[in-house]
């Protein structure tokens, strides 16, 4: 049985397209997914990702204990502040890579991929000492993106006027924060579920009146491989340790312990993750073998149609030291062969900052 978003009757009153995803029935697309993407990257769009796990951890020294779950840092993240990190097994695999929000004085919300929130709840939950409390939440979360979202979150909720990326603030029940996962300057909503729908009613009004739309997680994907963000499940998994998918920056191994931290610092990654722009009109897609001078080298993860490039890109796993920058690749589509560059993505021009 798919879980259903608080707003289910709106998506479907608006006629979206709903599909499966990750256990959830999501809108994937509206007016379609090029014209939703173009909104975003022009002027803006608005998205239930209501499917993304909300974890509380709460309790004197909340960050201290997840300096011992995660690979980024977070004893020294402080209120009002965000971070990306990764939550890794002991052999150094991703679990699941998420944010986390320090919402209050002693209060960090944790947020993993929907498909991931049991796992990562059970993980934190299992490690916790008994002083502290985790606890999931049913809130709703709604991503405002694009160039016009600044003015129009704003003038929603003015607590958050000049607030920078990666930063969080507090309305009454509402928590917004400078975040998304678009490349766009844009801001996640988290409500509860009671004031979903007139959340959702007043952001989509501001929305539109900026001359942008609902999107959908279809048009959502296409952004964010526009800027190349990995997918969980698609270009991390447990299988993959944060050096092969070029994610070190999000690792702090000095003075700490947590489980993968001694298997990350000792290993040797084999594989790596690299970008792939098409120099013809073939699509790569997910599973496509990449080639070099003849010989495969490696997996797409992640490809598709470029709606702001107008040319398919992808994101692979390369044997290490097979292909760098600049080098030509080839793509088996379906037989075909497409020829490519490997890239050092963003594929696009574009920062959230």
């Amino acid at each position: 049985m798919l879980e259903l978003s608080p707003l289910d009757a709106q998506h479907r009153a608006l006629g979206a397209k709903m599909g499966a995803f990750a256990g959830w029935d999501m809108p994937i697309s509206y007016a379609g997914t090029v014209a939703e993407h173009t909104a975003v990257r022009e002027r803006a769009g608005l998205f239930d990702v209501s499917h993304l796990g909300k974890v509380l951890v709460s309790g004197a020294g909340a960050e201290p204990f997840l300096d011992t779950q995660l690979t980024n840092r977070m004893a020294d993240l402080a209120l009002g502040r965000a971070r990306y990190s990764l939550i890794c097994n002991e052999d150094g695999g991703i679990l699941d890579d998420l944010i986390v929000y320090v919402i209050a004085e002693n209060e960090l919300l944790v947020v993993p991929n929907a498909a991931n929130r049991q796992a990562v709840f059970e993980r934190l939950a299992a490690a916790a000492p008994a002083s502290l409390d985790v606890r999931i939440l049913d809130w709703t979360t709604l991503a405002v993106q694009g160039p016009r979202s600044r003015d129009i979150v704003e003038a929603m909720y003015p607590s958050v006027k000049g607030e920078g990326y990666m930063r969080v603030a507090r309305e009454g029940d509402v928590v917004i924060s400078r975040s998304g996962y678009t490349g766009e300057i844009g801001y996640e909503v988290f409500t509860p579920p009671e004031l979903a729908v007139e959340t959702w009613g007043r952001l989509l009004s501001a929305v539109g009146d900026a001359g942008g739309e609902p999107a959908g997680l279809a048009a959502r994907d296409t952004l964010r491989l526009e800027m190349g963000y990995p997918l969980h499940g698609n270009d991390i998994d447990a299988s993959t340790t944060p050096a092969e998918a070029g994610l070190m920056w999000a690792v702090r191994l000095e003075d700490r312990a947590f489980p993968g931290r001694d298997a990350i610092a000792g290993a040797a990654p084999t594989k790596t993750l690299v970008g792939l722009r098409m120099t013809d009109k073939l699509i790569p897609r997910h599973g496509y073998e990449v080639r070099a001078e003849g010989r495969s080298i490696g997996t797409i993860t992640s490809g598709t149609f470029s709606p702001t490039l107008r040319i398919g890109i992808a994101l692979a796993y390369v044997e290490t030291g097979s292909a760098g920058e600049g080098d030509a690749g080839e793509v088996d589509v379906r037989g075909k062969t497409g020829h490519a560059v490997i890239v050092k993505p963003p594929f696009v021009d574009r920062s959230p900052k």
